[in-house]
């Protein structure tokens, strides 16, 4: 059985303002998304699952189907205030959905098969999907999961601080806790983070998680337990998020799971300043002149 691929969209809305307005970064106007799929695709990915939202589905559609249609299975999954909160009301003054984790529960209905996780507008770059292939083709079970582990080196931003999950491991690759480190930056050849206590150094070639995840389908069941009793513990919060991170902690300490983290020579990129978009387009017509891509990928 071939692996799926589940697409987080359903911020996608709120930062663009409506569908029409995805950035076009390919030669082509391909957006980041495309390029994912595509490497998708010839790393033998069977299906792509959109979670998006329903009031963005058929501008959505309208602008994936065309170019996905033979190439690759596809199911539309929604995210909504209300999704898998069964007997609970979601308090009345929060405004958008739980987070990744819940975005990921709402897919449940159409994954039965292991799964690798994606943001919509990061570039994760080829040898990310061969290497998550390979793990959910042959190693991913109900006692293993992985993280696509990228080097913190290459995924920083030329236009101002970022925040980055740098991945602790313990001797045989698996994960053991993620520790969030907020305003990293380059300084003198250096990488720095900063926090109440100061600027601390970090290694460059320190491991970190773009939120590229590779899950078992037997995640579900216990994720929708685990988000229940998120809900009922921050029903007062209207701002809190149940985040995939929350899922894979209690993974490893109560179920007994080990989660691999697989290092990838793939250099992420993504827009998290507006000043990024040129140089993601300057990086993809260097991957397509460098022959890694076609100019036109669908056709």
């Amino acid at each position: 059985m071939q692996p799926t691929l589940l697409i987080l969209a359903a911020g996608m809305a709120s930062r663009y303002g409506s569908m029409k307005q995805v950035q076009g970064f390919g030669p082509s106007g391909e957006t980041i998304m495309d390029y994912s799929i595509y490497d998708a695709i010839r790393a033998g990915f069977g299906k792509v699952v959109f979670i998006i939202r329903k009031d963005f589905a058929e501008d959505f559609k309208a602008k994936f189907e065309p170019k996905l249609a033979g190439k690759i299975k596809t199911e539309y999954v929604y995210q909504e205030m209300d999704s898998y909160l069964g007997d609970l009301k979601a308090p009345a003054e929060r405004t958008k959905p739980w987070g990744t984790g819940h975005a990921v529960l709402c897919a449940k209905e159409v994954i039965n098969e292991p799964f690798a996780v994606i943001n919509a507008d990061d570039f994760y770059g080829r040898d990310a999907f061969v290497k998550a292939a390979a793990f959910l083709n042959s190693k991913c079970s109900e006692k293993q999961y992985a993280l696509i582990g990228y080097e913190l080196a290459k995924t920083l931003s030329e236009h101002g601080t970022v925040s980055r999950g740098v991945c602790q491991t313990d001797d045989k690759n698996n994960l053991v806790g993620i520790k969030e480190r907020t305003r990293i930056y380059r300084e003198e050849g250096d990488i720095v983070y900063e926090d109440e206590k100061g600027k601390h150094k970090v290694p460059s070639s320190s491991s970190v998680s773009m939120n590229f995840w590779c899950f078992h389908q037997s995640l579900f069941p216990f994720t929708e337990q685990l988000f229940l009793d998120f809900v009922k513990e921050n029903n007062a919060n209207p701002k809190a998020e149940f985040f995939i991170p929350i899922m894979a902690e209690h993974f490893i300490k109560n179920r007994d799971g080990h989660i691999s983290v697989i290092p990838t020579s793939s250099k992420w990129f993504g827009v998290t300043y507006k000043e990024d978009a040129p140089v993601v387009k300057e990086s993809v017509d260097k991957l397509v002149t460098g022959g890694e891509y076609p100019p036109s990928l669908w056709s």
